[in-house]
C-alpha cells in the first residue's frame, strides 16, 4: 500500500509548519508550559486557517470530514506545543466529531458552525475519582425533572475544563444494575451554577490544564442532553461509536508529533556537541540510537496514517487504531527518553525542550486508554473477528 501524501496534504503540512514557526516560537512554547497557559490568541489565528472545520460537513460550515488531514494538524501542532494541539482536539474532535455522529439535528445546526469557526471546545468529563477505564461504573448522577436535568457528582482528570465551552459529561441516568443502558451524556457549561473546577498540578500536558470538577445540584435544560431526547440512556453507545477509534488516533498523532520534535532536537544536538574532540554524532553508539529512533518513528507514522485512512473510509478499524495508539505511544515515550539521554545533563534542564518532551511523552501511554487497555482490546477484538 502507498501511504505517500497527496499534494493537498503536503500543502496542509507546509502551511502548518509555517504557522508554527511564526505563531508558536520555541520561547513561547516554553512559556506556555511554564505558566500552564492556553494561548487563546494563537488558537484564534489557527482557526482563521480553516483547519477547525476538517471534521465538520460543508452543510454546517466546515470543510468536510477528513480524518487524515485532522491527524496532520494534530501532529504538526504537537511538534511544538500541546498547549495548542490539545485545544485543537477539544474543538475539532471532541466537539466536532461527536456532534456529527451523535448530536441532535438542533445541536448540529447550533454548534457545528461554531466548531468550524473555532469558537467551541468540549472537555471530556468521563473519568471519576474511583472510575478510570471502567467508564460504565460512573457514579455522577443525572435526574430529569420536567424540562430540566439535575446533575450531582465529580469528575477527575478533566483536561481543559477551565477553557472549554461545554464539559461533555458522562452521567448515570438510571439504575446502576443496568450499567450499560442507563448512561447518558450531557453538556454542562463550566460556569454553570454549582460547577466547581480545581486545577490538578500535573507533570506535563500544560496549557489545557487537567482538573477536578464537581457538580452540586447543577441544573441544565433538557436541550443539553447530548443527542436530544433520543440520546437519553444512550451514553454507552456514544462512547463505543466510531469516534472512540478516532480518539485513539488523536493520541497517536500527538505521540508522533512529540517524538518528531524530540528526535529532531537530538539529531541537531548530536551534530553540535563535542566530546573528546569529536562530535558525539560521529560515535557509532549515538548513530545507532538515532537510526533506531528514526525507524520507530517511521513505523508509527505509517501505522497512524494507514489507520486514519481506514477511519476516513468508514472501515472497521478498532484493532488497527488500538495497535496504532499502543505502538505510537510507547514509541514516543522510548524516543523522548532516549533523546534526553543523548542530551546528557542538559536533557534534565528546564530550559532545554527535551525535558518538556519527556514529561509530555510519559502521559501519552496513559491518556485515551492505557497501553494495557489497548493490548486487551487488540486481543479481544481480534478473537471476535472485528
Amino acid at each position: 500500500m502507498d501511504y505517500s501524501e497527496t499534494p493537498e496534504t503536503t500543502q496542509l503540512r507546509d502551511m502548518l509548519r509555517r504557522f508554527v514557526e511564526k505563531e508558536m516560537p520555541r520561547e513561547a512554547a516554553a512559556r506556555w508550559d511554564s505558566d500552564n497557559a492556553f494561548p487563546r490568541e494563537v488558537f484564534d489565528r489557527l482557526a482563521s486557517l480553516g483547519v477547525m472545520g476538517l471534521t465538520v460537513p460543508e452543510e454546517y460550515g466546515g470543510a468536510g470530514r477528513d480524518i487524515v488531514s485532522t491527524m496532520i494538524v494534530i501532529e504538526e501542532l504537537s511538534r511544538r506545543s500541546l498547549a495548542v494541539s490539545v485545544p485543537y482536539i477539544m474543538a475539532a474532535c471532541y466537539a466536532g466529531m461527536n456532534l456529527v455522529e451523535f448530536g441532535s439535528e438542533e445541536q448540529k445546526r447550533e454548534l457545528l458552525p461554531r466548531v468550524a469557526q473555532g469558537t467551541l471546545m468540549f472537555a471530556y468529563g468521563l473519568t471519576e475519582p474511583d472510575v478510570g477505564a471502567d467508564l460504565a461504573s460512573v457514579k455522577t448522577r443525572a435526574q430529569r425533572v420536567g424540562d430540566r436535568v439535575v446533575v450531582n457528582g465529580a469528575k477527575r482528570f478533566c483536561s481543559g475544563a477551565g477553557i472549554c465551552d461545554y464539559i461533555f459529561t458522562l452521567v448515570r441516568s438510571g439504575d446502576e444494575q443496568d450499567r450499560y443502558r442507563n448512561l447518558s451524556v450531557v453538556l454542562i457549561a463550566p460556569d454553570a451554577p454549582g460547577v466547581s473546577i480545581t486545577p490538578i498540578n500535573s507533570m506535563g500536558m500544560k496549557g489545557a490544564a487537567t482538573t477536578d470538577v464537581t457538580f452540586d445540584n447543577v441544573e441544565i435544560p433538557a436541550s443539553q442532553i447530548f443527542g436530544g431526547d433520543a440520546g437519553w440512556h444512550q451514553g454507552w453507545n456514544m462512547l463505543i461509536g466510531s469516534g472512540l477509534d478516532v480518539e485513539k488516533l488523536e493520541v497517536a498523532a500527538v505521540a508522533t508529533g512529540v517524538a518528531t520534535a524530540a528526535l529532531e532536537d537530538a539529531w541537531t544536538y548530536a551534530h553540535e556537541r563535542k566530546q573528546f574532540n569529536k562530535l558525539i554524532g560521529e560515535y557509532q553508539s549515538i548513530r545507532h540510537k538515532l537510526a533506531d529512533m528514526k525507524t520507530q518513528l517511521h513505523a508509527a507514522k505509517l501505522m497512524l496514517y494507514h489507520a486514519a485512512g481506514m477511519a476516513n473510509r468508514h472501515q472497521r478499524c478498532a484493532v488497527e487504531t488500538s495497535m496504532t495508539k499502543l505502538f505510537a505511544a510507547e514509541a514516543a515515550k522510548a524516543i523522548a527518553l532516549e533523546c534526553q539521554t543523548i542530551h546528557g545533563a542538559y536533557g534534565y534542564v528546564k530550559e532545554v525542550a527535551v525535558e518538556r518532551y519527556v514529561r509530555d511523552a510519559l502521559l501519552i501511554p496513559i491518556m485515551g486508554g492505557s497501553s494495557a487497555i489497548q493490548r486487551n482490546n487488540i486481543y479481544k477484538w481480534t478473537e471476535a473477528g472485528l
